[in-house]
């Protein structure tokens, strides 16, 4: 009933500063105020404003609201838990394979490094650009950083 009451009173506030707008020759202005003026009302007359102030008052409502986050929470904290399961049992395991996986990588990503891998025409390159820019202690070094990573 106060809900209603309200709505009411908040739509008559309204439709009087639509009706002094309009005075004024702003009919576009006042025809968008009166519209926002009757949303209250029309809440009010179709019962939704009630509902509104039920949800909003209420703090049985509220502690519902609590159980649904609580619920889905326990929902994501679930999925989580069986996906980290999934993917490979402990964490030993998974490193072992990730260290296997990466011994595995490693001499195939060196190969290219040594020259062994590379056609036959762009290795007098390399040896050309070498004798150019001082020596192979640059490529030394470069090729124990990568040996030293891994890669």
């Amino acid at each position: 009933m106060l809900t209603s009451t309200l709505c009411a009173a908040l739509s008559a506030a309204g439709l009087g500063i639509a009706a002094m707008t309009a005075y004024r020759k702003r009919f576009l202005a006042a025809t968008r105020i009166a519209a926002y003026a009757l949303v209250p009302l029309g809440l009010a007359m179709t019962g939704i404003a009630d509902w509104i102030s039920d949800l909003v008052f209420k703090p049985s409502v509220w502690l519902g609201f609590g159980v649904l986050a609580v619920s889905a929470l326990l929902f994501v904290i679930c999925r989580a838990v069986e996906r980290r399961s999934e993917e490979g049992g402990t964490r030993k395991e998974r490193r072992a394979a990730a260290a296997a996986q990466r011994a595995a990588l490693a001499p195939e990503a060196s190969a290219p490094s040594l020259g062994g891998a590379q056609a036959p025409a762009q290795q007098p390159r390399r040896k050309a650009k070498a004798k150019t820019s001082g020596g192979g202690d640059e490529f030394a070094d470069i090729e124990a950083i990568l040996k030293k990573h891994g890669i």
